[in-house]
């Protein structure tokens, strides 16, 4: 089965929720896999919510879930999902890691054996609500030092950043960014640190079903680890399609949804991190290769304008008093309706941020 880029990219946004169609933010599919909290996983509901849907739900609690950030996720969703996310092997351990995994590998310190210890360590340094830069230095205390580097900015010693936050999910810990400085508590009524993997193929699962049709390649990067550590949970029964000639692949009973998503005549202003950013194939999604260096940074990536499906540019926020000053820059100049449509959803992210309206400028 052939496809356009423009078939899958009508599918994700469908599958995302952009076009309005959900009416509880529980109920958002895209919190499958959380909303990346990059400071504003209220807009990102916001984008998919109609109006007068509430953004505020007890249900759902930000923990350091994949690759170590902070994700907006359903407290009901946390035991699985730590039995899911937890790494399958020492070499997936350390794999996730990163730059500090290749410290614990030449140390002799299977890449498991960090886990557990940095899991069970944070979750008994935060019996209660703490300042963020307090539990680091008592997890340090309380972990051998090989766990640790010196900090030559600080001055100090450290548990490894890394570390510190991949295991927050499993150590039940909540993080609570919106209060000054960021503080940690125990998640209620959190579950033991897992004593093994239950297996990322329902992970893997709802990557297909969210970024499809994908790749073993593009899960496992989204997963932060190896092909070879996802291979073993790839699911069986996949329909293979080519996305502008490239193999890919999405289960069987989505493939109904994918030839029916109906076109994306929308317009939405996505924030940093956005679940619809998080996708691997980003040449996919901006074809471009100079469009692609605005959009996604080394640091400090600024918001996504999505046109029709399409990238049309980059939108930033400053806060103007009680107001909320939105700047988008698009890739080439916006038609009247699309313009009319971008000052309508920079209201929808003012409100959603708390402001009383929205100042916006559009350069092009």
């Amino acid at each position: 089965m052939d496809l356009t880029r423009e078939r899958v990219l009508a599918y994700r946004v469908a599958r995302h929720g952009l076009h309005r169609d959900t009416a509880r933010v529980t109920d958002l599919a895209v919190l499958d896999l959380g909303v990346q909290d990059g400071g504003a996983p209220r807009a990102a509901l916001a984008a998919r919510l109609p109006d007068g849907a509430d953004l505020d739900d007890p249900a759902l609690v930000v923990v350091w879930a994949f690759r170590g950030a902070p994700h907006l996720l359903r407290r009901a969703d946390l035991p699985e999902l730590a039995g899911s996310l937890w790494p399958r092997s020492d070499a997936d351990a350390i794999a996730r890691l990163g730059g500090s995994g290749t410290k614990f590998k030449k140390a002799g310190i299977p890449g498991l054996t960090v886990f557990a210890g940095g899991a069970r360590a944070l979750r008994d340094v935060v019996d209660r609500e703490k300042p963020r830069g307090q539990v680091s230095a008592e997890v340090t205390a309380a972990l051998p030092p090989e766990y640790s580097y010196d900090c030559r900015v600080c001055a100090a010693t450290h548990v490894y950043g890394s570390l510190f936050q991949l295991v927050g999910l499993f150590a039940g810990v909540e993080v609570r960014a919106q209060t000054r400085p960021t503080t940690l508590r125990p998640v209620a009524d959190r579950c033991p640190v897992p004593a093994e993997s239950t297996g990322a193929g329902p992970l893997v699962e709802a990557y297909l079903r969210l970024h499809g049709p994908s790749t073993l390649a593009h899960a496992a990067g989204f997963l932060d680890t190896t092909q070879a550590q996802v291979k073993p949970v790839w699911p069986e029964g996949l329909v293979e399609v080519r996305v502008d000639g490239k193999p890919c692949y999405l289960a069987e009973e989505d493939v109904p949804a994918l030839l029916g998503a109906p076109p994306a005549d929308l317009v939405r202003l996505l924030p940093p991190h956005d679940p619809l950013l998080q996708l691997r194939d980003r040449d996919l999604l901006v074809p471009d290769e100079a469009r692609r260096k605005r959009v996604w940074r080394m640091i400090g990536n600024p918001g996504a304008l999505l046109v029709g499906g399409e990238v049309a540019g980059t939108w930033r926020t400053k806060t103007a008093g009680r107001a909320l000053a939105v700047t988008v820059e698009p890739f080439a100049r916006l038609a009247s309706a699309a313009r009319k449509a971008v000052e309508d959803e920079a209201q929808r992210v003012a409100v959603a941020r708390g402001h009383t309206e929205a100042r916006v400028t559009i350069t092009a």
